[in-house]
């Protein structure tokens, strides 16, 4: 990304900040339709790839069928952004009654037992609220990581954004977020990390969907390492405007194995959780980058030329920069 179309995506952040936040919300919901199919319509390479991605959730489903959920999705993903520009202007009582999950339980007695908690989440829905939610309806502030941007700017605008919900927000570069993290777990703390695409290119492989895609190994790695729980959640959106999600039940650090033998069973039931809700909301998952293997390197499978992928992914540097600030 050049450094004008840097500083034109921090320019455009600070405006939806600064401006969406203001609008009444019926606007705003209204905003977000019509950019998500103006955005659809043209059939860029963020649609595509998403149309493709979502070939996978939804195997054999008609070209026409993937059309409806790409538009689906892009509606789900601009809600997702019309939402974290309005957070910040939000009430208690708007975050405590926007989100109703089940089975809140496994995360709370998790949480009693000062063991510390690891929840892992795919990008389904809008996590910020579920962590907003955290901490204003439990009360529980937690610790999370966050890909660095550039410009510089844009980072520490998301930084502050998520700062200011209550979670602690550590740069996923460095090598110094690991230490930290497995800290505050064995002060009995959370720790909240979106795991369903691997950042550092050495995730563990694992069966997504019938196909083989790599996703971080954090979350078992630091379950084993500091005894804490590990959970997933999937969240998903309906007609209404309160956002819906499911706490799963605690993945096991297996008896017997060496540890990689361990991380690859605990990232496995990882990835299976993810792919029950993901299955269940594919319009709400907002992958829009590619995540299999046989997509990351055409030797290693058919690619996704035969799944109406562009022949070519490029980008303006906007939608790439928009997932990676937005959901890591």
């Amino acid at each position: 990304m050049s450094r004008l179309q840097e500083r034109l995506t921090d320019g455009l952040y600070a405006l939806g900040w600064s401006t969406v936040k203001k609008l009444p919300e019926p606007v705003a919901v209204r905003l977000g339709h019509t950019i998500a199919d103006t955005a659809w319509k043209r059939r860029g390479t963020l649609v595509r790839r998403l149309e493709a991605n979502y070939a996978r959730v939804v195997p054999g489903a008609s070209p026409e069928r993937l059309r409806e959920l790409s538009r689906a999705g892009m509606r789900s993903y601009l809600r997702y952004w019309m939402e974290s520009f309005r957070l910040p202007a939000w009430s208690e009582e708007r975050v405590r009654t926007g989100f109703a999950p089940e089975d809140v339980h496994h995360l709370t007695d998790g949480l009693a037992s000062s063991r510390g908690v690891v929840l892992a989440l795919p990008h389904l829905a809008n996590w910020d609220l579920a962590g907003a939610w955290v901490t204003t309806e439990l009360k529980t502030p937690f610790t999370t990581v966050a890909e660095r941007l550039k410009p510089e700017t844009l980072y520490d605008r998301f930084v502050a954004y998520r700062e200011g919900l209550g979670m602690e927000v550590l740069p996923h570069s460095g090598g110094t977020a690991f230490g930290t993290l497995a800290r505050r777990l064995r002060d009995g703390g959370l720790v909240c990390l979106v795991a369903d695409r691997d950042l550092s290119a050495s995730g563990v492989e694992v069966d997504f969907f019938g196909e083989k895609t790599r996703m971080p190994a954090g979350p078992a790695l630091l379950a084993q390492q500091t005894g804490a729980l590990l959970l997933t959640a999937t969240l998903w959106y309906d007609e209404s405007p309160v956002m819906r999600g499911r706490l799963h039940p605690p993945i096991e650090v297996p008896e017997a194995g060496t540890r990689e033998e361990k991380t690859s069973v605990m990232t496995q039931a990882l990835a299976d959780a993810f792919a029950t809700g993901i299955a269940e909301h594919p319009e709400d998952w907002h992958m829009l980058q590619r995540l299999w293997l046989a997509d990351l390197d055409p030797a290693k499978g058919p690619g996704t030329g035969s799944r109406q992928d562009p022949a070519s992914e490029q980008d303006d540097g906007t939608g790439s920069a928009t997932d990676s600030a937005g959901r890591a």
